[in-house]
């Protein structure tokens, strides 16, 4: 499928039919998320901040059991984005690299978000996570934008990939992640993860989670 096929097309032609198949009979209802015992308190709340996007998106995204939120308060060489299971109260957490435009000095701290084509930097906001496509990186999972923020992704052609610049072996040869064109690039093995645990429908959200 070509990646700059329009929005409405995306969203409700074959694609949309194709996810409609595989979708669970029964969609986890936005109540209040059920928190693990061993959470710690950064954990709680990346997992209130997950129930709350997945309350403000609504049917946007069509499964809500888990929640990918990319924190770039958090610099490089810490796991910062985070599965956060609304089911059973858990989080897991990975090494993600951000955009070369919004950090062009490669500090390992996100600068800056940006959704203009061509800025090279990370969008922050609500993705939705579609199928995945052989493509520039092998395996990627496509997004669309949901906010103002991102609503150029698709455009942009932002997705999710694996990148050999995003394995922690780089943490141990240069103390931080290399930098993406604006895409969500992780390490190879993280990014199984995401293919069978963040993509078909699933929502992911960026911001400094951390901050405030």
């Amino acid at each position: 499928m070509n990646p700059l096929l329009g929005r409405r097309h995306f969203l409700h032609g074959s694609l949309g039919a194709g996810l409609a198949l595989t979708l669970p009979g029964r969609a986890l209802a936005a109540t209040a998320p059920a928190t693990a015992a061993s959470t710690t308190p950064y954990e709680r709340r990346v997992l209130a901040s997950a129930h709350a996007q997945a309350t403000r998106v609504g049917d946007a995204v069509w499964r809500k059991d888990i929640v990918g939120m990319a924190d770039f308060a958090l610099p490089s060489w810490k796991p910062r984005l985070h599965f956060a299971n609304l089911e059973n109260g858990t989080v897991r957490s990975f090494l993600l690299a951000h955009g070369r435009g919004s950090d062009p000095e490669h500090s390992g701290w996100l600068q800056s978000f940006s959704n203009a084509p061509g800025s090279l930097a990370t969008s922050r906001g609500a993705f939705l996570t579609c199928e995945w496509y052989k493509g520039k990186y092998g395996t990627s999972i496509r997004l669309v934008g949901l906010d103002d923020d991102n609503s150029a992704a698709l455009e942009r052609l932002i997705v999710v990939h694996p990148a050999w610049y995003a394995d922690a072996a780089m943490l141990d040869k240069y103390g931080k992640l290399g930098r993406s064109e604006g895409c969500f690039a992780m390490g190879d093995a993280d990014f199984k993860q995401a293919l069978w645990h963040l993509s078909g429908g699933r929502l992911l959200y960026a911001d400094r989670i951390g901050e405030g």
